[in-house]
């Protein structure tokens, strides 16, 4: 299928190609609630694992992990209150942490993954550095702003999106309300097309979203509460995505300057939906310089050390 004026000869064959390597999916049940994930590559092989933003869903990174997959074990989780994940009375970093470290061990992501997360998924990647740490190589936040309020719980605070959910009588007729938070422009048109397609499901009364709108009424994150990292951090920043220089500064000097930085250049916050290429070459880059930088004594990741 092809999003209204894209034509099948105007996706390219590497996401077609991407797409086409098929996942295998699972659930793991955490603290009484069903956490699905999709997972490529090797069990056993070194883990990375995908964590999407507020509202959001693991099918984010359908074109993404792929690439990421050649010697590796990728996985992509629905954070409970998200995609085909069950939903929870109450929703916290501390409880969305330890669903990604479930995740790890029932997905066979080998001894110490590295957890990388986008928008609020940042937060939890970083969270679970915080109280996981010794257990991982390193956790990477991709533009992950450092606010008290994500900008999709802006949104839902102003009553201007996610609330409650709303059936639509055709599969069209819902799919034509589908805009990423925040809007952007330069969004590849495929890409939006396959994530939209993956955020509904159908019900007796008509076709509706997949998050929960409860997601927003967990407890505020603030950089000031944010335990540093056990384990290796880095930051991806967006061009011009919602981590400012200045903003990335706040937590580059949080998480005791030792970090790296990295911007994606022409990228908006949606970086997987604008520069895709891009940010695997950045992921790819990253996690071949963690691998080859272990420590020769002990095999293991040393974690943060002073910047030089």
């Amino acid at each position: 299928m092809h999003a209204v004026g894209v034509t099948a000869d105007a996706v390219p064959l590497w996401f077609n190609r991407a797409l086409a390597n098929e996942p295998s999916t699972s659930a793991v049940l955490v603290a009484g609630t069903p956490v699905h994930y999709r997972v490529w590559g090797t069990p056993g092989a070194p883990g990375v694992l995908l964590v999407h933003g507020g509202a959001a869903h693991s099918r984010w990174w359908d074109h993404i992990a792929p690439l990421l997959a050649s010697g590796r074990r990728v996985a992509a989780v629905d954070l409970s209150g998200h995609g085909d994940s069950g939903r929870r009375e109450g929703y916290s970093m501390r409880i969305w942490a330890e669903e990604l470290m479930a995740v790890a061990v029932d997905g066979a992501l080998g001894p110490r993954p590295v957890l990388i997360g986008h928008s609020m998924g940042g937060f939890v990647t970083l969270s679970a550095g915080g109280y996981f740490g010794e257990q991982l190589a390193g956790v990477v936040a991709i533009d992950s702003p450092v606010r008290d309020l994500t900008p999709e719980e802006r949104e839902a605070l102003q009553h201007r999106a996610f609330g409650p959910l709303r059936r639509y009588p055709t599969r069209e007729a819902i799919l034509a309300r589908f805009r990423p938070i925040p809007d952007q422009g330069g969004l590849l048109p495929y890409a939006v097309e396959h994530v939209a397609a993956q955020s509904i499901r159908q019900t007796p009364d008509g076709w509706t979203w997949k998050f929960d709108p409860g997601i927003f009424n967990r407890p505020r994150i603030s950089i000031d509460a944010m335990t540093t990292p056990k384990c290796r951090a880095a930051l991806f920043r967006a061009q011009y995505g919602l981590m400012s220089e200045q903003l990335g500064e706040v937590l580059y000097d949080r998480l005791e300057r030792a970090v790296p930085v990295i911007e994606i250049p022409e990228a908006g916050h949606h970086v997987m939906l604008d520069q895709p290429l891009s940010l695997v070459t950045g992921i790819r880059t990253l996690l071949e310089d963690w691998d080859h930088s272990l420590s020769a004594s002990s095999g293991v990741n040393p974690g943060p050390t002073p910047a030089d």
